[in-house]
């Protein structure tokens, strides 16, 4: 996989529980699966996941688990603008997991843990990812708190990112995702009407695009579209996509990216 980042702004996000989601595990077989020191064991490779699995017990299966699809979307517009790599403390299965859910072709690369013999929060692991990729830093984006942080000491944009809408709110602010949200509807009187309620509010620009179809002859087969880039807490419109769905819902639209 490439690993030539070019000029691009360098974003790293940690996997699970932020791309990828598993089901809630038994109290029991959780306690035993992250006991810290076979953890530490398996995510830095010193065994391999059929040895940690073992460990366990018959009863912890392998899981790929599966991806968030929002996050995902983020991902793929991040991509437009910036290099994005996968930095995952992972075992020996992270790359046919990665292939099982489709997700082998989604970054430009992938730094698996367990490959590295390092784990975060060691602040070795992100120097080393630095220097390969050739980057004096980068956004990284981990839920948990204690790896941002340590990204952070590194000398990263640490960004703590507990569910997908504080993900989108990190690279929204970072310019790592376009600003402009787009709400789509039906109906000119209604997208007017609905851009003067949002100006009001302290949204901006709130222009209003006519919007023909591909394809249609018809004048009169079109969306209408008003253009935010701007919330009224000052931060990029796109950062607020979750609130702009619904609103786009309640008006029969729907949103989309600039």
């Amino acid at each position: 996989m490439e690993r030539t980042p070019a000029l691009k702004p360098l974003l790293l996000l940690d996997l699970d529980g932020v791309v990828r989601r598993f089901p809630p595990m038994p109290a029991e077989l959780a306690a035993r699966a992250f006991e810290p020191s076979l953890l530490h064991r398996a995510v830095t490779g010193e065994i391999s996941d059929e040895q940690w699995r073992q460990a366990v017990g018959p009863d912890f299966a392998a899981d790929p688990g599966e991806v968030i699809p929002e996050a995902l979307a983020l991902v793929r517009t991040a991509r437009r603008q910036c290099f994005v790599a996968l930095l995952s403390n992972a075992t020996t299965r992270l790359e046919a997991d990665l292939a099982l859910l489709g997700l082998d072709a989604e970054f430009d690369a992938v730094f698996n843990s367990s490959r590295l013999g390092l784990a975060k929060p060691d602040p070795a692991i992100y120097r080393r990812v630095l220097d390969e990729l050739g980057h004096p830093t980068a956004v990284f984006c981990d839920d948990t708190a204690e790896n941002a942080a340590a990204a952070t000491a590194a000398g990263l944009d640490g960004v703590h990112v507990p569910d997908t809408a504080a993900l989108r709110t990190a690279l929204a602010v970072r310019e790592l995702i376009p600003p402009t949200v787009l709400l789509v509807l039906p109906d000119r009187d209604e997208a007017e009407e609905l851009a003067t309620e949002l100006l009001e509010a302290g949204w901006g620009p709130c222009a209003v695009h006519r919007d023909m179809l591909a394809g249609e002859d018809d004048a009169e087969d079109v969306d209408w579209v008003v253009e935010l880039t701007t919330a009224p807490d000052g931060l990029p419109a796109s950062a607020h996509h979750a609130e702009l769905d619904e609103l786009a819902e309640r008006h029969d639209g729907f949103t989309s990216d600039s």
